[in-house]
């Protein structure tokens, strides 16, 4: 199945950068390209993609509106919408996320992000980047300071030892290839592990296992 994408981005050299890179790939295509907000809505409406990459910064409607606008609250019939932008300021974070974007990919983070982060979204799933996911976790172990560790069920998670290391890793933000080379354990294994944790600990995607390492108080402050 070929995965269908729009991309949104008032600047014509990155939205060419960002349909060279997902084109690459052979279960995805690009149907359409929107140089600002406006324009983005109308072709998202028309075409029906299966994913949309929305900048924030564009002129007339921000990547905020146009993300409220296809997926937010109260939509009919939302679409799957990623954020893709260099300015990971917390109130774009959130803004995105409480409009309904299942993304939050900084530019910079790679082409083998932002190909994952589509095919997340095209699964139901969410991918944040690995920093910005780890600012928001580091939020969330503040606001949560002196609650005690649980674990799903109230039981504790059959993890091994390699598994927390993996788990752990994923929490302070790393990639797979990054993972991989910190262990010294191959990009596949790395795949298997977080298949296996996800089955153990019920988490739909690496974002909720760090979750759980953070109200596991799995990792510390630094990373």
């Amino acid at each position: 199945m070929t995965i269908e994408v729009l991309i949104a981005d008032d600047q014509a050299m990155i939205r060419r950068g960002l349909r060279l890179i997902l084109e690459d790939q052979p279960d995805i295509t690009v149907t359409g390209e929107a140089p600002d907000g406006a324009a983005a809505m109308a072709m998202a409406r028309a075409l029906r993609p299966d994913v949309c990459l929305v900048d924030i910064r564009m002129p007339g409607v921000d990547g905020i509106e146009v993300t409220r606008a296809l997926a937010g609250p109260g939509v009919r019939d939302p679409m799957k919408v990623i954020v893709v932008t260099t300015f990971d300021l917390d109130e774009y974070v959130y803004g995105a996320l409480r409009g309904g974007a299942v993304g939050f990919v900084l530019k910079d983070a790679g082409p083998a992000l932002l190909v994952e982060a589509v095919r997340a979204a095209h699964k139901g799933e969410a991918l944040v980047s690995p920093s910005v996911t780890l600012r928001l976790l580091r939020h969330l172990n503040d606001s949560r300071a002196g609650l005690a560790p649980r674990s799903p069920a109230g039981r504790p998670t059959p993890l091994s030892g390699r598994e927390i290391e993996v788990v752990r890793a994923v929490a302070r933000g790393r990639t797979n290839q990054e993972i991989a080379s910190e262990l010294f354990i191959s990009l596949s294994t790395v795949k298997s592990h977080l298949s296996g944790i996800q089955g153990k600990l019920g988490a739909r995607n690496r974002t909720e296992i760090a979750v759980w390492a953070w109200e596991q108080r799995l990792v510390g402050g630094t990373a």
